[in-house]
């Protein structure tokens, strides 16, 4: 049996424990001094000295950036010589992982906040020499929570970053605009909350199933001259929008190299 050492357990990281938990047969070991609430079947530890001479497979880095460098070399020996890191902190490289254990096999997982009920997109990015087996090991654990893009380096995985991690943000913040115009229009909130996500509900589901793109979408829902026309114009018809999307990616995708 696989065992996996998870360095810390916030939110995110009990999220994915939880999903890992319910569908791998790997044995979970949680390494974290504020003893979070775990699935059944994992073992908890406040402190290294608390593993023993226990080994492991794969030492599972969730801790905050900041935090890293101070406490992930005690576990490093905990890890079996042919061991492998892996991590879903955002900005912390895996060169940086990789310098604390020289020769050590890195794989970075960025998942996004949909991941916590199943429904993410999680980025993966081999550093060096990965076995196949390791990567088919991460790999089954991101898709305990969603969908997965592999990247061939770094810089891509800060794209992707930009695109999918920070995603949610962008997609909150276009939700509030849009309920708060539906309210202007004389809708309660509640009432505007339900039109608003049931039509983006709706219409995502309608985008997965069909073969069309995205474009040819929009044009069939337009009519000329029409009430969506009218609409689009006000939203679009400068390319104000679309440039403002992109400025928003770059931004994100800037800072993300920052951080790295």
């Amino acid at each position: 049996m696989t065992k996996i050492l998870l360095l810390g357990c916030g939110n995110m990281g009990g999220a994915l424990l939880k999903a890992w938990a319910a569908n791998t047969d790997h044995e979970f070991t949680v390494a974290d001094p504020a003893k979070p609430e775990l699935p059944e079947g994992v073992t908890q530890v406040g402190s290294v000295e608390e593993l023993g001479e226990q080994m492991f497979d794969y030492l599972i880095v969730a801790l905050k950036p900041q935090l890293i460098d101070d406490v992930l070399p005690a576990y490093l020996a905990r890890l079996s010589p042919s061991g492998v890191i892996s991590s879903i902190a955002a900005g912390y490289s895996a060169e940086k992982l990789a310098a604390h254990a020289p020769g050590r096999s890195v794989i970075r997982i960025m998942p996004n906040l949909p991941a916590m009920i199943g429904k993410g997109v999680s980025g993966l990015y081999a550093h060096g020499q990965v076995p196949v087996t390791a990567s088919s090991c991460i790999e089954e654990l991101a898709l305990c929570s969603g969908e997965i893009v592999w990247v061939d380096n770094e810089d891509m995985l800060d794209r992707l970053t930009a695109v999918a991690g920070s995603g949610p943000g962008y997609v909150f913040e276009m939700l509030r605009a849009y309920v708060e115009a539906a309210e202007e229009l004389g809708f309660s909130e509640e009432d505007a909350k339900s039109l608003v996500l049931g039509t983006v509900s709706g219409t995502l589901e309608l985008a997965r199933q069909s073969d069309l793109s995205l474009e040819t979408l929009r044009t069939n829902v337009t009519s000329k001259g029409g009430t969506t026309a009218a609409g689009l114009d006000a939203l679009n018809g400068n390319g104000e929008y679309s440039g403002l999307i992109r400025n928003t990616l770059q931004a994100a995708y800037q800072r993300a190299t920052e951080l790295r």
